[in-house]
Parts: C-alpha cells; structure tokens; sequence
C-alpha cells in the first residue's frame, strides 16, 4: 500500500494521535495523569446512576475545591493516587478506602491537619484517633508493642497477632515516644483508662489503603466517617463528598462503595486482650468480649 501511494506521488497520512473515549461516568472532567497541583485543585468525576443520581452534580463551594479520584478497587491504578498523596504532605485532609469503612485521614505529623481533622468531625479532644499503618515495623515504632502474655497459659500474642494483620482489627497499645505528642489520645473509650496514653493501630488488608500508605512512606492518623446527624457510617464516596467537601475536606478516593461494618477494636492494654467493639474481625480465641461504655470513632 506504501508503495502504491509512494508510487501516485502521495505522501502516507501520519497516523492519528491516541485519543481517549469519554467514559460514561464522567460528569466534569476526566481524570489525566497526575500533574503538578498548585494546592487543592478539581480534577474529576462523579458516578452517575438512578439510585445516586441527587449526588451526581458535586458541589464545590470552597475556593480551592474538592479533588474526586475514582480509583480500581483492587490497585490496577494507584498512579491515580500521586495528586492525593501529595495533598496529604502539603496538610490536607482526605477520605481513603480501607478494608472496611472509608476514613478520614491526615499526616501524622502535621498539628494543623489534625486540629482540621477534628474540626470536620467535630472529634472531642477526649475521643481517640487510631492511625493506618503499612506493617508490623509502624507498630513496633510507634508503641511500646504487643504484651508478651502472663503466667495463666496466655503466651505468644503477638504470633497470635500476626496472624490477623493485616485485616480489619484496631489494637489498642501504650503510644512510644516516636509518636507526635499531638497524635497521643489518653485513655481508650472507657473513662477508667485515662491516666494511659494509648494509641490504636491498625493495618488495613486493602490495596488502594496500602498503596497510600506506601507513598506516603509513613502511617496516617484516622477516623471513621459518619454522617453528622445520623452518626452512622458513610459508605458511599460520593455522598462523603456531598456532605464534607462543603465543609473543607480536600480529596475523597473513590474505591466504591463499602459495607457498614467497622474494625473490631481490642484493648491490648488489659490481659486478656479485650474486645471493646465487634466489628468485621471476628473474635479469636485469646480475646475475650466486654461492653464498651460509649461510642468509639476508630475506623
């Protein structure tokens, strides 16, 4: 054929420039590669179906707006996630999946998103934040670690702890020294605990949760994310981004939509360990199960 046209003296048509179809979903902007952000910017999309379609149209009142990443649930895509991860270091506040509810989250070492944190959801300074980790060595670094057991047969805890991370427990643990003082909550939901400075610690088994905290290179301080007058989780990305991105939240990571099942928390502090919230993690063998006094915000 290149022949042919060379022959007629014509000069063969420069092939055409890949060009993406839109995608069905796509309501404002499509999602580009990542590229350098000047702050907190827009950059795309929210599903549109019949039973989310009064969520569809997203409202960005704030100056800097609200940045929407739809992501693959199971981490084909995570170059998505770059934009995000650098907001999170610049000290802005986003919503991550993780292996059970979507979460609020910051940097762990900046006062200022945290206090923002606490002020989207109205967190009483007394309440407890836990934080998201990449492995073991967080924990280790980051609390005085797990018991070691006692002399009523309860031994090898943290063999026995393993074996649930990553998965959707939070382990309560005397917080270390490493721990910015403005991460340290006193006590866990229960009043008789106060005098401790303990942490919760969790591991997510969630790609796209994994693959933040890999970029960010250093574990996030969390909490759930609840509906302000209902007080019940929110599951769904694009009503979190209905309700707070009014309120100054920075990003939501879109990985669909969970199940309203939070971690299971245990009080590592007290032997046995305790299981002070049943959540998604079902109860071991080592733990045993007491009533929580109040309402816990981990994740």
């Amino acid at each position: 054929m290149a022949l042919q046209m060379k022959a007629n003296g014509c000069a063969a048509a420069a092939p055409l420039p890949f060009r993406r179809s839109p995608s069905p979903f796509s309501s404002r902007v499509s999602f580009q590669p990542p590229q350098k952000v000047s702050r907190f910017q827009v950059s795309s999309v929210v599903k549109k179906s019949p039973k989310r379609l009064k969520y569809a149209t997203p409202r960005f009142p704030k100056e800097d707006g609200l940045l929407y990443i739809e992501v693959d649930p199971n981490g084909s895509d995570t170059w998505k996630l770059d934009s995000a991860v650098e907001l999170l270091k610049k000290g802005a506040v986003g919503v991550i999946p993780t292996d059970t509810v979507y979460a609020m989250v910051c940097d762990m070492t900046n006062h200022d998103a945290i206090e923002r944190l606490r002020r989207l959801k109205e967190v009483e300074a007394s309440k407890p934040f836990s934080i998201l980790c990449r492995s073991l060595h967080d924990i280790d670094t980051y609390t005085t670690g797990f018991p070691r057991g006692n002399s009523n047969g309860i031994s090898d805890i943290f063999r026995a702890v393993k074996h649930c991370l990553p998965g959707p427990y939070t382990f309560i643990l005397t917080a270390s020294k490493a721990l910015p003082k403005q991460c340290i909550k006193y006590g866990t939901t229960t009043s008789k605990y106060a005098s401790r400075k303990n942490l919760g610690v969790r591991i997510p088994d969630d790609a796209v949760c994994q693959a933040i905290l890999e970029k960010m290179g250093a574990p996030l301080i969390s909490t759930s994310v609840r509906s302000p007058q209902e007080n019940q989780w929110i599951i769904d990305p694009v009503i979190i981004a209905d309700t707070y991105g009014q309120e100054g939240l920075n990003f939501v990571i879109d990985a669909g939509v969970r199940v309203a099942n939070p971690s299971t928390v245990v009080d590592m502090i007290q032997i046995p360990p305790t299981i002070i919230r049943q959540g998604k993690g079902p109860k071991q063998a080592w733990m045993v199960v007491e009533d929580a006094d109040e309402e816990t915000e981990l994740v």
